[in-house]
């Protein structure tokens, strides 16, 4: 039996509850996905949402330009690649990793910052379940 061909078949007749925002019955699970508000979801609630939100990625190409005129192409592409490997590392889907290597690559391991002290995934809003995240991760589902 071809399994590829069973697993593609799976994919397309077995709906995903617990990774769509609609549930079982057509009503959303507010247990899994966490509440919604349409507001939030068109506008930044700050003007200064869309800068922080930007600041890692502008800050990565600042020093990848800076990098390629100090070093040369080679430099950058030698980090991006490291950062690359280093978001690859992560724990099963439904624990949080804490991407301690890309945190050292970036040189915010020394640096207390918002995200450190208030995001504890104790107090998350979302919960799943971590054989269908798991599954869904390996492309079971």
């Amino acid at each position: 039996m071809n399994t590829r061909g069973l697993r593609s078949q799976l994919k397309d007749s077995v709906p995903v509850a617990g990774l769509c925002p609609q549930g079982a019955y057509g009503v959303q699970d507010t247990l899994r996905s966490g509440f919604t508000s349409v507001k939030n979801e068109l506008l930044p609630s700050h003007p200064l949402e869309l800068s922080e939100r930007n600041f890692q990625p502008n800050q990565d190409k600042m020093n990848f330009s800076t990098l390629r005129d100090i070093q040369g192409l080679h430099a950058p592409l030698k980090l991006q690649m490291e950062y690359r490997a280093a978001r690859q590392i992560q724990r099963l889907p439904f624990l949080q990793s804490s991407n301690l290597a890309l945190d050292i690559l970036r040189g915010n391991d020394e640096s207390v910052g918002f995200e450190d002290i208030l995001n504890d995934p104790a107090q998350s809003e979302m919960m799943g379940e971590p054989h269908m995240m798991v599954e869904y991760r390996l492309g079971l589902l």
